[in-house]
C-alpha cells in the first residue's frame, strides 16, 4: 500500500537518510561499469597476441562497444522515463554482465567485435537511468553532490582495475578475468531490484520528514510514454549539452582504451609498471569530481548563480584537459608524462557533475531521455576516439603524439558549447 503524500512530519523531526542508499547503489553500479570497461583496455595487448589482431582491428573492437553504447542510449533513457528506472536498470546490468563474461570466450576478431557491440548495447541507458533515479529520490540541492560521489567511485574503480586484472591475467589468464567480472553485476542487479522503488514514497522506511523533503519530486515520478521530441530538436540547450559531451568523451576514452598500449609501446614499460601508472588518470579524474562539487558551491555562494558556477567549472575543465595533454608530449620521463595526463583527466572531470546535473535540471521529468541523448552524443565521440587513434597509429607508424594533438584540439572546442549553454532552465519552461 502506497503511503499517503499527506503525511505530516512531527515538528522538529529529522528526515531519515533512506534516500542516500540510492547514491550507494549508483556508486557501486558505476564502479562495476568501469571495472568491466577498463578490464578490456588493460587486457588488450594479451587479446591482440592470442587472437592475432592488428592495431586497426583492436581499434574497431573498442569502437564496437562505443557505437552500440551510443546508438542505444536514447532508447535506454526513454525506457526509464516510460517504465521507471527499477526494471530498466535491472535489465541493463544483467545483460551487460552476461556479455562481459562471454568476452572471455572470444576466438576471433569477429567474435570479439560482436560481443563488444552487444555489451555496449546492453550497458546503454545506465547513467541516464541513474540520473532519473537521482531526480526522483533526491532534493535538487543534493544532486550535484550525488553525481560527484558516483563519478568519483567510477573513476577510482577503473583506476585500480589494472592492478586486479594484472594479478588475474598473470595467474588465470584474460579469459577467466572477464568471467569473474561478469558475475559481479548479477549480484548487484538482484539486490537493487529487491530494494529500489520507482516512487520513493512507496518505501515504508522513509519517515514523515523525509517524505516531506521528497514531496516536491512527485511530478517527476510519473512515467511518460510521450516525449516532446520537437522541443528537444529545437532547444539550443540540448544541442549544446550534446556537443560539449562529445568533446569530453572523445578525449577521455583514451584512458580506458589505448592507455595501457601507449605505456607499453610508446614508453616501453613492463606489465607491472604499466599497471601502476595506469592508475593515475582515473584516480586523478576521480578527484576532479569532489573538487568540482566543492568549487561550484563556493562560486554559487559568492555569485548567487548556479549557471555561472557550472560554466566556470566547464571552462576550467576543458582548458586544463587540453593544456595538460599537450604538455605530456614534451615529457621524456614516463612518470612525468603520466602525471600530466593525470592532470588532464582531473580537468576532464571538473566538467562531469555540472554536465550531468544540467541534463537533469534541463530535462526535468524527461531527464532520462535527455540524459540518454547527451550520453549518446558523448559516446559517439567515445566510439570515434579509439577507432581514430588506431588509424592514426597505423598511418603515422606509431606516432602517439599525433593522437594527443587531436584530442587536445577537441577538448578546446568544448568551451565553445558551454559559452552558449543555459545549464539550469528546464526545456518545458
Amino acid at each position: 500500500m502506497t503511503p499517503s503524500l499527506e503525511t505530516v512530519a512531527p515538528k522538529g523531526e529529522r528526515p531519515t537518510r533512506v534516500r542516500y542508499w540510492v547514491i550507494v547503489f549508483a556508486a557501486t553500479l558505476a564502479m562495476i561499469t568501469y571495472i568491466d570497461r577498463v578490464a578490456l583496455s588493460f587486457a588488450a595487448p594479451f587479446i591482440r597476441h592470442d587472437l592475432g589482431l592488428t592495431v586497426v582491428q583492436t581499434g574497431w573492437a573498442f569502437a564496437c562497444f562505443g557505437w552500440a553504447y551510443a546508438l542505444f542510449e536514447i532508447p535506454g533513457g526513454f525506457l526509464g522515463d516510460w517504465m521507471g528506472p527499477r526494471r530498466v536498470l535491472t535489465r541493463i546490468v544483467v545483460w551487460w554482465s552476461c556479455f562481459t563474461a562471454i568476452i572471455g570466450s572470444a576466438w576471433s576478431f569477429g567474435a570479439l567485435a560482436t560481443t563488444q557491440f552487444l555489451f555496449g548495447a546492453g550497458e546503454a541507458g545506465c547513467f541516464p537511468n541513474v540520473a532519473k533515479a537521482f531526480n526522483i529520490w533526491l532534493p535538487s540541492k543534493e544532486r550535484v553532490r550525488a553525481q560527484g560521489i558516483m563519478w568519483l567511485s567510477a573513476r577510482w574503480a577503473g583506476a585500480f582495475t589494472p592492478l586486479v586484472v594484472a594479478v588475474i591475467v598473470t595467474h588465470l589468464g584474460w579469459r577467466m578475468a572477464f568471467r569473474l567480472f561478469g558475475s559481479i553485476g548479477v549480484v548487484w542487479a538482484t539486490i537493487f531490484f529487491l530494494w529500489f522503488r520507482d516512487n520513493p514514497l512507496d518505501k515504508p522506511s522513509l519517515n514523515a520528514a523525509e517524505r516531506e523533503l521528497l514531496k516536491g519530486n512527485v511530478g517527476l515520478v510519473a512515467k511518460h510514454a510521450h516525449v516532446p521530441w520537437r522541443k528537444f530538436l529545437h532547444a539550443r540547450q540540448v544541442w549544446m549539452l550534446c556537443g560539449q559531451f562529445f568533446c569530453l568523451n572523445y578525449g577521455w576514452y583514451f584512458y580506458i582504451t589505448w592507455l595501457p598500449s601507449y605505456l607499453r609501446e610508446a614508453r616501453h614499460l613492463a606489465i607491472t609498471s604499466s599497471a601502476l601508472l595506469s592508475i593515475l588518470p582515473l584516480f586523478c579524474g576521480g578527484l576532479g569530481n569532489p573538487a568540482c562539487v566543492y568549487l561550484s558551491r563556493i562560486v554559487t555562494e559568492r555569485t548567487g548563480s548556479v549557471a555561472r558556477a557550472r560554466r566556470l567549472m566547464a571552462y576550467l575543465g576543458f582548458a586544463g584537459a587540453s593544456f595538460f595533454l599537450l604538455f605530456s608530449t614534451l615529457m621524456r620521463n614516463p612518470l612525468l608524462a603520466m602525471l600530466s595526463i593525470g592532470a588532464a583527466s582531473f580537468s576532464n572531470d571538473l566538467v562531469m557533475p555540472g554536465a550531468w546535473t544540467a541534463s537533469m535540471d534541463v530535462g526535468g521529468k524527461y531527464a532520462g531521455t535527455l540524459g540518454g541523448t547527451m550520453n549518446m552524443c558523448g559516446n559517439i565521440g567515445g566510439a570515434l576516439a579509439p577507432l581514430a587513434i588506431g588509424y592514426m597509429l597505423a598511418w603515422s607508424h606509431g606516432n602517439w603524439n599525433l593522437t594527443f594533438y587531436v584530442s587536445a584540439a577537441i577538448y578546446a572546442m568544448g568551451m565553445i558549447f558551454w559559452r552558449f549553454l543555459d545549464p539550469v532552465t528546464p526545456i518545458e519552461a
